[in-house]
């Protein structure tokens, strides 16, 4: 064992023996478990107390975090930057342009800074990206050849956000009758 040096001539200290660090931890994790738990009265609940909530359906794809505004909204401006971009479908920005480099219907304009401008014709297109890869769950080359198709596809695409629309809508009127 090793001894301290004492510069001031008394005799050196003694340390005390180390446990190993694990007797330390296994240690708190029993001084964890061991701990008595409060308990809690027990109630009885007959059905005739419970009350019967209605849970309206809600989307569980990831299209129902998108918030991409309607057309007319949405060509109200000429460009749209990055990070406005990356709110409306709320993703970080280093996907937006890992989406651009892969995909070569997205051709954000860049200014002399270097900023990502996108137009709306540019967020149409992420958001069929996003509809491919995050509802329908295709990987990168299955999205690229599916959209190497033609134009069949995103008429596909706005018959499906149409009909999406009007679910919406129902389920607001359905909500509001109850």
């Amino acid at each position: 064992m090793l001894h301290q040096l004492d510069l001031f001539g008394g005799e050196p200290a003694q340390h005390p023996e180390r446990k190993p660090i694990r007797e330390k931890k296994e240690k708190a994790i029993l001084s964890v478990v061991e701990e008595p738990q409060p308990s809690k009265p027990t109630q009885e609940i007959t059905l005739e107390e419970t009350p019967i909530v209605e849970v309206s359906p809600t989307p569980t794809t990831a299209a129902a975090f998108v918030e991409v505004p309607n057309d007319e909204e949405l060509y109200s401006k000429l460009y749209y930057p990055i990070s406005e971009v990356a709110k409306m479908f709320q993703v970080n920005i280093s996907l937006i342009r890992f989406w651009e480099k892969e995909f070569d219907i997205l051709k954000p304009r860049k200014n002399r800074k270097g900023d990502r401008l996108f137009r709306p014709e540019d967020v149409k297109n992420l958001q069929l990206i996003y509809f491919l890869l995050k509802e329908k769950r295709y990987t990168i080359e299955g999205a690229k050849t599916f959209l190497k198709k033609g134009k069949k596809i995103s008429e596909q695409f706005a018959t499906i956000e149409l009909l999406k629309n009007i679910r919406t809508m129902l389920l607001e009127l359905k909500a509001g009758l109850s």
